[in-house]
């Protein structure tokens, strides 16, 4: 005689395997992934769902660890896409590129206009390694024609690992929401010791020292960050203190 639990953990039917994940009752309907895989009349909407996503996913750390295993060490150089090339900023960017070069280590930035072009302008002219790491946006940027290895991402956030794996160091140049992204996302990492002896340079005393006074006198006053995190940013103007603190820091 069946107890009221055996019928309760009676499986539904019918009932089917989709890799490891098992489907029973209503869940169960429809056609198999083999089938749908191999049916050209089926929609091509599958493309689009989660599971797919995540071997795009896997496809974009893998092909971008693959690019940089070898780069050796780099440092990002990060900055407005709209700086123009007559720019004095542009210019700087280019010879901070170039003194990178000469202290051994290669050049990574987003691969676009504006800094992102200085630098890898810069890179190239003195003879290093040129590397340029895009994003999909709405918009078409481009790699820039001074990158030697050069990869478009789908996703940010692969994107990030990406910098932040094989950079020894991060330069940052005047720029918009995508440079303050990136530079918080380091001090971040920086903060809670994700990644140590990890120099973050920023390049304009004029442009961020209004950031920098707010760190330190309302973030760490206020106790919202440690006494001494804002000592994790350093600011010059200067090409060649850029170069030292890097050397110094990445170098210990």
């Amino acid at each position: 005689m069946n107890s009221a639990s055996d019928q309760w953990y009676s499986p539904p039917a019918p009932q089917r395997h989709r890799g490891p994940v098992v489907l029973r009752g209503k869940q169960a309907r429809g056609s198999t992934t083999d089938q749908r895989l191999l049916d050209s009349r089926g929609s091509g909407d599958w493309v689009h769902t989660d599971p797919w996503r995540v071997l795009r996913i896997q496809a974009e750390f893998v092909e971008g660890f693959g690019a940089m295993a070898n780069v050796g060490p780099a440092i990002s150089v990060f900055g407005s896409a709209r700086t123009a090339r007559d720019h004095a900023e542009y210019a700087l960017a280019e010879k901070v590129a170039a003194g990178l070069v000469g202290a051994g280590y290669a050049v990574i930035t987003g691969g676009g206009p504006g800094i992102m072009e200085a630098a890898n302008k810069g890179a190239f002219e003195a003879g290093g390694t040129s590397i340029g790491l895009g994003i999909e946006l709405p918009f078409e940027q481009g790699i820039n024609q001074w990158v030697e290895i050069g990869m478009n991402f789908r996703y940010f956030f692969a994107r990030k690992t990406c910098f932040v794996k094989y950079s020894h160091g991060f330069v940052v140049f005047p720029g918009g929401f995508g440079t303050l992204d990136e530079l918080f996302e380091a001090l971040t990492l920086v903060q809670t010791h994700k990644v140590t002896r990890f120099p973050i340079v920023l390049v304009g005393r004029a442009y961020w020292a209004g950031l920098v006074d707010w760190i330190r006198n309302t973030l760490a006053v206020e106790h919202k960050i440690g006494a001494a995190d804002h000592e994790l940013l350093y600011i010059t103007d200067d090409s060649d203190e850029v170069i030292d603190i890097v050397r110094r820091v990445d170098q210990g």
